[in-house]
């Protein structure tokens, strides 16, 4: 049962409109459903977009941010709970533990890294829940790309391709993490290639 979602997303506000239209659905869908949102606390970029969303429908948004972020104003006013943390490593551990799966939107460095590091967490069994990359756009086709290279140059097994999924809409994505099955951690068995 998927009480809460983690959501990586960018904080740019120079994007294509499209991205926000998945940001603010994607919010909304969660907010119908009953789902708390975990995100970065920022209020600006699809994370304000998606925390606005989900706040308008009714839902609940759980921010989690590093103390020097808040010294600069950056994070949102009107989330449900603003959970205030030492470092990005923090966060990052704070907003994992507090989910039962992720949604990866577009974004930037932070969010590449972020997703990155989950997908890692799950190959070594230390993160067993769903993880949906939200392609809106085909933004995420050169990672994905990279990501079969990987596998077709033995840098990865075949199998630690279904540690994602990939979906194209809001609605795709929910359905994913809520059919998505969590996995064994003797995943780390196999971390080893």
């Amino acid at each position: 049962m998927i009480k809460t979602i983690c959501i990586y997303c960018a904080s740019s506000t120079q994007i294509d409109p499209v991205y926000f239209d998945h940001a603010r659905l994607l919010g909304r869908q969660l907010a119908e459903a009953h789902i708390r949102i975990v995100n970065g606390a920022g209020n600006i970029g699809l994370m304000g977009a998606v925390s606005d969303a989900a706040l308008d429908a009714g839902g609940e948004v759980t921010g989690v941010i590093p103390r020097f972020m808040v010294e600069q104003g950056w994070n949102h006013p009107g989330l449900t709970e603003t959970i205030v943390v030492n470092d990005m490593h923090e966060r990052k551990q704070t907003m994992a533990r507090l989910s039962d799966a992720v949604i990866a939107l577009p974004g930037g460095y932070g969010t590449l890294e972020e997703l990155l590091e989950i997908i890692t967490w799950k190959q070594l069994g230390l993160y067993l829940n769903p993880i949906v990359i939200l392609n809106t756009n085909g933004y995420y086709d050169p990672l994905l790309l990279m990501f079969e290279k990987a596998v077709e140059g033995r840098f990865m097994r075949p199998l630690h391709a279904d540690l994602w999924a990939v979906a194209h809409t809001p609605d795709e994505a929910v359905h994913l993490v809520q059919t998505l099955p969590v996995y064994d951690k003797n995943i780390r068995q196999v971390a080893k290639y």
